[in-house]
């Protein structure tokens, strides 16, 4: 019982952190616990049954197969123990929520004794994760004339698992809990620097906002029995920033419901608010709790007598309060009246978030539930011949004749599943669509393999054209929890049917690229769509949304997404791009003229950005749809010109093949598929027969943003605003101020380029800037350090056989080696290029960081407080966000430059030009 004595070990360690024992997931470990059980005399029997029925992880882990096979022994008579009845044992197998559980279910309901089959019968009735083999076992059962199997397919038919659930409740009371003041990103709720610990459920829930935040967290709920804790985001938006599951598992661990007695550290129904609402891809994750995302428009845009908006000094609205959400506000949520209510007094209307969907979502306990639940009626329903009850809420379907469709209308309606045949969708309609190409990101990879399992997922949706499991967020740094959480992490996802970064046999070399890359890479068609787990999954080819791990999970196990059609904005340009001006400037002017144009107003909050870039390959233009994260848009399109659509293809086909060359392809052949597509789609687009994707000219938008090019004139920064006295207003990424603003007088203590932000032009770029310095001065002398990880391996190769990878190496102090990675992250940097390992990086915190009050400039996307670099007492962290030739004279300078200087130092660089299209970008 040697892993048993090891498990015990582990338990006095976790006591001494305050935890509680692990979960159980693994088979060998249960085995000797099932083994302890049978012996009666067996001095650890009493601790062996209590880690059996309330510590094992349910689904399809190795440990939930030992488990449901003790179980039916147990149920058969086969084995007796006392302290589990046969019935406790039936009661125990409906928690374990399918695979193995649902496997021994349908062996005793189509078994041969009657009584035994009639209560595995009414367990099964109560089931949703079904796969097709458990309903063919059921099909062919029913056929064969199993009386049993009929009962169970005539329940599953009228959807009996969703109707003979309790209804929601009419009223629940609610204790606020203000977690902060403006925008709440997910690295306050699961700090992306805790990333190795997620799928350890209770060890992470320890890093939500604070200790002292947690303690009040519970007070509340002592004082407030009978309440539900709502966390609120005062004069701002909750959740922010990236599709983070464990940022909302957090929420519901100290604030929501335990979703079974026999399932340790594994809570729904948070209920969450935010002044400006929930960001959309959080809201999506609160959805897969069942929880309530809360728009609370407490404060609102104040108006003079003129109808006018008043504003301060800087020229900003002036925000006057409506009505206090102060912590310890006791407030009612009525789900029939659909409103907020304080005592009597009604406050706000609360439809959006008891539409008929949410309500269903709320009522089952999350979201799989009831799409499982809709798939397995139908089955049901098919199979007995007969026409399937309406139970579930129809889809809303916004059909508007006449008008014509935007880009993402298109995608939607082409996707569509389960609609009214011969619709036409607009936005606002709510539609299950195929998804084509899904992304597993390696920090929250675990959790997504959990949902898996708990979902009784075992094989990738055939529907699937790819799917990739990156290595990215973990690259800086080969560390000992990298090094166990990682190949375990490849293995499942490579065994499910992924294209992983590391091989799990060591075949070929790991390929640490950042994910969005590749996934704008394996995206071969502009009318896919892409479901990733990070929120910058933003390709410039399709639509992709970033999600949640349980999202993923069902993109995954479904080949489905569900959702309404986003409304779209419209983005073009006029003018002309200054020569000295680099693209990247270009997308934080268009946030700052959107906001300047809607008087403060962000009209692309939870919408998509159809952005006319035309004349950008995919590389290129991924800079602007990556920043729609950041500008809190649900998604963006890029509208290409055709010939710039098949060059991206084209580059899109050529690393395809690289992947094949390296022999990370499976015997599916996923990746050639994905080249086989490409050509065909280039094929459709030259013959004319399916041109690049465009909108109708008679589409309609929520909004239309026209940015004009001439008035950039210098670079732009977006600044985390640190000091400013307004808290909400600080790290918001709308503050975007150009070069002159600083007057080259603020220090800059490290430069950082790379992640997702960046391509192979940015890197050429640094090459060039740093001969052009050596030229003018004689010498290259940084006065801060550089840190620099280039996106993709496929990007340092072009740079070696170019000729400016040599460039880099003859300036940098430190070049990364794959044959012996770094074991320990950084702390200190002298004033020196580093030559970092393709990846994230410093963007993620969870690794390398910036030294502690630095201010840092950095390409990077992420200005979030403690993300890139933390605060100490005496000065706060900043990451300022800029271009790639601003990052680089900062270092050398040890500060921002002039605007002087800086038009100096990029004298006859090759920046990344644009030129808005002169073709009519409409069908």
């Amino acid at each position: 019982m040697e892993l048993y004595k090891e498990y015990l070990k582990e338990i006095e360690e976790r006591k001494g952190q305050g935890l509680h024992p692990k979960p159980i997931d693994g088979a060998e470990l249960l085995n000797e616990i099932v083994l302890q059980i049978k012996d009666v005399n067996n001095q650890d029997r009493e601790d062996s049954l209590k880690f059996f029925i309330y510590n094992t992880l349910p689904g399809t882990t190795p440990a939930a197969k030992v488990k449901a096979d003790f179980l039916k022994e147990i149920i058969l008579g086969e084995v007796l123990v006392a302290e589990i009845s046969p019935a406790f044992a039936f009661e125990l197998l409906s928690h374990m929520k399918g695979g193995p559980s649902i496997e021994v279910l349908l062996d005793l309901a189509l078994g041969n004794t009657p009584e035994i089959a009639k209560q595995a019968a009414e367990v099964l009735k109560t089931q949703v994760f079904l796969y097709d083999a458990d309903m063919d076992r059921l099909k062919v059962a029913f056929e064969k004339g199993n009386t049993v199997a009929k009962e169970i397919l005539e329940s599953y038919a009228k959807a009996e698992f969703f109707t003979k659930l309790p209804e929601v409740a009419e009223e629940m009371k609610v204790i606020t809990f203000v977690a902060g003041i403006g925008d709440i990103s997910t690295d306050l709720l699961s700090p992306g620097n805790q990333a190795h610990s997620r799928s350890d459920r209770e060890l992470h829930g320890k890093c939500m906002i604070s200790p002292k935040a947690q303690e009040e967290i519970e007070a509340l709920k002592l004082q407030h029995p009978d309440k539900s804790v709502m966390l609120v985001a005062e004069k701002g938006t909750m959740g922010v920033g990236s599709s983070r599951m464990s940022g909302v598992n957090n929420v519901a661990l100290w604030t929501g419901k335990q979703a079974s007695p026999y399932v340790p550290f594994v809570n729904f129904a948070p209920i969450v608010g935010g002044t400006n609402g929930i960001s959309p891809i959080f809201l999506t994750t609160v959805d897969v709790t069942g929880g309530i995302g809360i728009d609370l428009k407490n404060w609102i845009k104040k108006t003079d007598t003129n109808g006018e908006l008043v504003r301060d000094e800087n020229g900003e609205p002036v925000l006057e309060q409506v009505y206090s959400v102060e912590t310890g506000t006791v407030l009612t949520i009525n789900t029939k009246t659909k409103k907020l209510y304080n005592g009597d007094k009604e406050l706000i209307d609360l439809s959006k978030s008891f539409t008929p969907q949410k309500m269903e979502f709320i009522k089952a306990g999350g979201s799989y539930a009831i799409v499982f639940g809709k798939k397995l009626q139908t089955f049901a329903a098919k199979t007995l011949g007969i026409t399937a009850p309406v139970v579930f809420a129809p889809s809303k379907e916004v059909s508007i004749e006449g008008q014509g469709l935007t880009a993402v209308e298109k995608i939607f309606n082409r996707n569509a599943v389960g609609n009214t045949p011969g619709t036409i969708l607009h936005a606002g309609s709510d539609v299950r669509v195929t998804v084509n190409i899904v992304g597993s990101q390696d920090t929250t990879g675990l959790m997504t393999a959990q949902e898996l399992e708990s979902m009784a997922a075992t094989v990738i949706s055939p529907i699937v054209d790819g799917a990739y499991q990156s290595g990215c967020h973990t690259a800086s740094v080969w560390d000992k929890k990298a090094q166990i959480n990682i190949p375990k992490l490849m293995k499942f996802m490579n065994d499910f049917g992924l294209i992983t970064a590391r091989d799990p046999k060591g075949v070929y070399h790991s390929m640490t690229d950042v994910i969005h890359k590749v996934l704008n890479d394996i995206t071969v068609d502009d009318r896919a769509i892409i479901i990733g787990g990070d929120s910058h999954t933003r390709m410039s080819k399709g639509v992709a949304f970033g999600a949640d791990s349980g999202t993923v999970a069902l993109a995954l196990a479904t080949g489905e997404a569900s959702m309404p059609i986003p409304e779209s904005v419209k983005v073009t340009f006029k003018g002309n791009m200054a020569n000295y001006m680099d693209f990247r400037d270009v997308v934080h002017a268009t946030q700052a003229q959107m906001l300047h144009q809607f008087g403060g107003e962000n009209v692309f909050q939870g919408r998509i950005i159809e952005v006319h870039i035309g004349t950008l390959t995919a590389d290129q233009a991924f800079t602007f749809t990556d920043w729609t994260a950041e500008m809190k848009a649900k998604a963006s399109i890029c509208i290409s010109e055709d010939e710039t659509l098949i060059e991206s293809l084209e580059i899109a086909k050529s690393r395809i093949q690289i992947m094949i060359d390296k022999g990370m392809d499976n015997k599916n052949k996923v990746l050639q598929g994905l080249i086989d597509k490409a050509n065909q789609r280039i094929s459709e687009i030259r013959s004319g027969k399916e041109p690049a994707l465009k909108p109708d000219a008679n589409a309609k938008y929520y909004a239309e943003v026209v940015v004009d090019l001439d008035v950039v004139n210098e670079p732009m920064i977006a600044d985390p605003d640190v000091n400013n006295k307004d808290i909400s207003k600080r790290y918001t990424h709308d503050t975007i101020r150009p070069l002159s603003f600083y007057g080259g007088t603020k220090t800059v203590d490290l430069g950082f380029i790379g992640s997702c932000m960046v391509h192979k032009g940015d890197m050429k770029i640094l090459a060039q800037m740093l001969k052009n310095v050596e030229a003018q001065k004689g010498e290259v002398k940084f006065n801060a350090p550089l840190v620099v990880a280039p996106p993709t391996y496929n990007i340092v190769d072009e740079l070696k056989a170019e000729g400016d990878w040599e460039v880099l190496q003859k300036y940098s102090g430190f070049e990364f080696d794959d044959n012996n990675p770094k074991s320990n992250a950084r702390t200190e940097y002298e004033n020196m290029l580093y030559l970092e390992r393709p990846g994230c990086n410093l963007c993620m915190g969870n690794q390398e960081k910036a030294s502690k009050g630095d201010t840092v400039m950095a390409t990077s996307t992420r200005l979030f407080q403690g993300r890139v670099v933390e605060d100490t007492d005496a000065k706060k962290g900043e990451s300022l966000l800029s271009s790639t030739p601003v990052v680089v004279l900062s270092t050398i300078l040890g500060r921002t430059p002039t605007i002087e200087e800086y038009k100096q130092a990029v004298q006859n660089i090759n920046l990344t030009k644009f030129a808005p299209s002169h073709k009519l970008l409409v069908k």
